[in-house]
């Protein structure tokens, strides 16, 4: 895989071409929202590189072949998560899943 980093002051801020993994919906406390998740990347372990991510694309395929395509609205908590909405409803065999970051 080609990785190209993008770099401010000598310090990377993001790859292109990056690989996350869903790790769970977004939810309430009596909801789950199914067009919302949160993914993890290994490069990023603060809030302020996930949040330089905020606008990216988001592609997730499915094991028929099937892609649901989504944006990175913005950081989750402090750790380098992100909250990423997609155009339709995640099914539930997407957590665990890779997706790739545009």
């Amino acid at each position: 895989m080609l990785r190209i980093f993008v770099t401010f002051l000598n310090k990377p801020l993001f790859f292109l071409g990056m690989e996350g993994v869903i790790e769970n919906f977004r939810m309430a406390r009596h909801h789950q929202y199914d067009r919302q998740m949160i993914i993890v990347v290994d490069e990023i372990e603060d809030k302020e590189k996930a949040a330089s991510l905020a606008g990216k694309g988001v592609v997730w395929t499915s094991s028929a072949g099937k892609e649901i395509k989504g944006k990175i609205s913005a950081a989750h908590g402090n750790k380098g998560r992100m909250r990423v909405i997609f155009d339709t409803g995640m099914p539930g065999q997407a957590v665990g899943s890779k997706v790739k970051i545009e």
